[in-house]
This record gives structure tokens, sequence and C-alpha cells, in this order.
């Protein structure tokens, strides 16, 4: 397997993944997620592919995608409140769900950690939906701890 930035070709396995996602996040939040529907298009998905500041790091095996990381580059310098910071935010992790369990997620976590400190950035941060509890207990076991904690009351 390898890891590396995603490329036009592999937008169609990029899909087939990015469905896997929002079918978690339907089936623990129907209320908020819809089903069958795309999150980017590939017209949107070449231009985050090209976007040096959201990069899309694949593991690849026999030419075939079975994980991502959709990352963002954010800078915060000047703020009122905010040091003076440099963070790598995942907005997307997944792995194929039949090659889960096998530590591709770990590899391109650790691919990811690894490219934001060879790239000066001080911390790493994701957003976790409290739904998707394998997903929480795989960030805590990579060493990831809360943040912050986002809220919400239905009416």
């Amino acid at each position: 397997m390898k890891i590396r930035r995603a490329v036009k070709s592999d937008i169609s396995d990029i899909n087939r993944l990015l469905r896997q996602v929002l079918m978690v996040h339907h089936n623990g939040r129907p209320d908020l997620f819809k089903a069958d529907v795309k999150k980017y298009t590939d017209s949107e998905l070449e231009e985050i592919i090209r976007d040096d500041s959201k990069p899309i790091f694949v593991a690849a095996e026999s030419g075939q995608v079975c994980g991502y990381a959709f990352c963002i580059a954010q800078e915060h310098y000047g703020d009122n409140i905010l040091t003076d910071i440099k963070t790598f935010y995942i907005d997307d992790l997944c792995v194929d769900e039949s090659r889960r369990g096998i530590h591709i997620g770990t590899k391109l976590y650790e691919f990811v950690k690894a490219y934001a400190k060879e790239n000066g950035f001080y911390n790493v941060t994701l957003n976790v939906w409290t739904c998707n509890e394998s997903a929480m207990r795989f960030y805590e076991h990579c060493g990831l701890k809360p943040q912050k904690i986002g809220m919400e009351v239905i009416l």
C-alpha cells in the first residue's frame, strides 16, 4: 500500500468512499444528513485535488484507492484572541468498509501527522460526529483528545 496525493484518476474511488461516509452520517443523523447525494461534484473534486492548501491523501493498493484523508491548511495570524497558529485540519478521513481493521486508517493518520509536522504546522485537528462511535474510538486510539465540544438542542 502506498500513501500519496490524490490525482484526477482517483475520483471514482474517492466518490465511492465519500458515499460510505455519507451513509454512516445519514444513518446516525438522518435529521441532518441526506442519503444518496454527492458531497462534491467531480469538477469540485478536481479543483480540490489541484489546491495545495487542501491536499487529499489517498492510500492506494493495486491501483485502487482504499482510503483517503481530505485536509485543509488553516492559518490564523493577527487574530484578536487567538495566537498566531498554523493548524492542519482533517476534514474527512475514510477507509473502505471492506478494508477496515488492517491499520490503513492509522497509516493515513500518521502520514497526515508527519506531513503537518514537516510543513511547520502546530497541530492536527478534526471534528467527529458523536453518532460515529467507531470513528471516535479510532481517533482516541490515535492519541487525539477533545479540543472543544459542539452542543445542540433540537427544537
